[in-house]
């Protein structure tokens, strides 16, 4: 199954809020949530400043 965040990338290019917008039980939401927040983004810019933005991030889950 997919979990689907919507997360806020601050300029630092660190994740500083995830919001679940589509759910998978067995605690798969708050994996996928602590992946995110592990990750490190490029941040956006506007008029050549880093700012924050909102994205969004799929993450695939399979039984092995």
């Amino acid at each position: 199954g997919v979990v689907v965040l919507e997360c806020i990338v601050l300029p630092d290019g660190t994740v500083s809020e995830a919001r679940v917008k589509r759910s998978l039980p067995f605690g798969l939401d708050e994996e996928a949530i602590k992946a995110a927040r592990q990750w490190r983004f490029t941040p956006g810019t506007r008029q050549g400043e880093p700012v924050a933005v909102i994205i969004s991030i799929e993450l695939s889950f399979s039984l092995r």
